[in-house]
């Protein structure tokens, strides 16, 4: 790959949230003979992003991510039971065929499943789960993607969550991670992440959502709590309430005011 196909694969790969045809388009404007060579960037972007499709024939939603990949463009939907083709550049799958699910957790799986599904139903308004086999089928892997779009208000978010859970010691351990763009006047992102671990305690689906939604409602109120402490603090102190004067600007007036008169109080300087 050249270094100019690298540049333009890495803006595909970092694209934010809600964001990936805003920036297709800028590189079809900008490099349009680089589009061509995107599909690996395409690829990884919607595996590492959770990419969620619409399964056809259906109104059900899976979604994309390496842990149910089944190779080249193939992907599996436990919840359905049906594989399908992606093409990652529109993000749509077709092609779906039965996929019977086949693990020796295959009951907890299920349970998972379902407990999952409930769980996150309360606490996103939008949300996608998926509950696959993984590492030989000696552990489960349960993936969470919640995404909010509201481009009219100039920001989108995405909330994704991995766990790795190993059933014959019902360990659990993963990681959430919040990606929110905000760009109304300016262009701020916070990209951010934590790592989970849960000891032994869970012994059952139901014990283990109550554990996972534990530390995901406790991880929110951190990021709250950030929030207020950077809107009262860091971010209240970039700049000024009230200019040198100590008074507010006549902003209806500007036009008549004479810097180092009107403004320092009618003071000349």
């Amino acid at each position: 790959m050249t270094s100019k196909q690298a540049t333009v694969a890495s803006f595909v790969e970092s694209a934010p949230p809600g964001e990936l045809s805003n920036v297709v388009a800028d590189i079809k404007a900008l490099a349009s003979s680089e589009t061509e060579s995107l599909e690996p960037a395409f690829k990884k972007y919607n595996e590492e992003q959770y990419t969620t499709v619409k399964l056809p024939g259906g109104s059900e939603t899976a979604l994309i991510s390496k842990y149910n990949s089944l190779g080249g463009t193939r992907y599996f939907d436990t919840a359905s039971q049906t594989s399908f083709e992606v093409d990652h550049a529109s993000q749509k799958a077709s092609n779906p065929q039965q996929h019977p699910l086949d693990s020796r957790s295959a009951d907890l799986i299920r349970s998972l499943q379902k407990s999952f599904s409930t769980a996150t139903a309360e606490h996103f308004p939008s949300s996608t789960i998926g509950v696959f086999p993984a590492e030989s089928d000696s552990a489960i892997t349960i993936l969470l993607i919640a995404n909010k779009y509201s481009p009219q208000n100039f920001w989108n978010g995405r909330w994704r969550s991995t766990y790795m859970l190993d059933p014959s010691s019902n360990s659990l351990q993963g990681t959430i991670k919040v990606d929110v763009h905000y760009y109304e006047d300016g262009n701020v992102r916070m990209n951010t992440s934590k790592k989970v671990e849960i000891g032994s305690g869970a012994s059952t689906a139901d014990a283990v959502v109550r554990e996972i939604a534990k530390a995901e409602n406790k991880y929110q109120e951190e990021l709250n709590r950030a929030f207020t402490a950077l809107a009262e603090g860091s971010f209240k102190g970039l700049r000024r309430q009230l200019p040198v004067t100590r008074q507010r600007v006549e902003w209806e007036k500007i036009s008549g005011y004479r810097l180092g008169q009107d403004v320092a109080g009618g003071r000349q300087r």
